[in-house]
């Protein structure tokens, strides 16, 4: 179902280095989570934590009610749609990278998927379409077009659990709205832990999670953590402000 759950979570890269102590969050099945906060704050390390790439040294955290340690890794990873920074492509066409999320994916369902995101427009910016190729890690393609393919994938794979690290690159505002169209396809179906970088994925959020070293300060969605005028408004003002349409407008009256 997608059920997410850290109770009192002790994690540590080293020693010395106490990144969540005590942690505790419980996301609902079908839930979309952005995860805010500076560097520093514990973000990447809880995605890293349900991912399972790291093991946490204490507490405990669940999945659909079991521990997530008793699942076997290969079959747990099968269910979960993970789209990093710099989105990982191999050295093929764009079908060819979409159909890796399920390999069993046939020609037309690979399409029909792709043309769900914008009505099929991104893929009149690739040379081919599907059939362009994308090169090595995707050295063809924009990172947007990247990131498009990668989220293609996940849709095509139709995992239980998504997990975003959004890349932080400026994006051409069609790119951006077709990424927009592709993150709420997925949303739509799955449990969404997202490491927000995008005003647009903050606001379309179920619920924003607000972090201060590895400790929860505030949650709620972008309207009602704004009206609180608090740390998510200090957040907002440094990075996300300026992708917002109000501040475009004051921008273009001043200039």
């Amino acid at each position: 179902q997608g059920d997410i759950e850290f109770k009192d979570v002790n994690f540590r890269y080293t020693e010395q280095e106490q990144i969540l102590p005590s942690f505790s969050l419980h996301i609902q099945p079908g839930e979309s989570v952005a995860l805010v906060g500076h560097t520093g704050a514990g973000k990447s390390s809880i995605i890293k934590l349900v991912a399972r790439f790291y093991e946490y040294q204490a507490g405990q955290l669940t999945i659909d009610g079991h521990d997530i340690r008793s699942f076997d890794l290969n079959a747990y990873r099968a269910q979960l749609g993970i789209v990093s920074q710099v989105p990982f492509l191999f050295d093929g066409t764009v079908m060819e990278n979409i159909r890796y999320g399920r390999p069993a994916a046939t020609d037309a369902e690979i399409e029909a998927m792709a043309h769900r995101i914008g009505k099929g427009e991104w893929l009149e910016t690739l040379p081919n379409g599907l059939h362009s190729e994308t090169g090595e890690r995707g050295s063809r393609l924009s990172m947007g077009q990247r990131q498009l393919v990668a989220l293609t994938r996940v849709l095509v794979q139709r995992p239980r659990i998504f997990i975003l690290d959004e890349a932080t690159a400026n994006i051409d505002p069609f790119t951006e709205s077709q990424i927009q169209q592709a993150l709420n396809l997925i949303m739509a179906d799955t449990t969404a832990i997202i490491i927000a970088h995008r005003l647009s994925t903050v606001r379309a959020a179920d619920r924003i999670i607000v972090l201060d070293h590895g400790d929860i300060i505030e949650q709620g969605n972008h309207d009602e953590l704004l009206a609180q005028d608090g740390h998510y408004a200090e957040l907002y003002t440094t990075y996300f402000r300026h992708q917002s349409l109000e501040y475009i407008d004051q921008k273009g009256w001043q200039a």
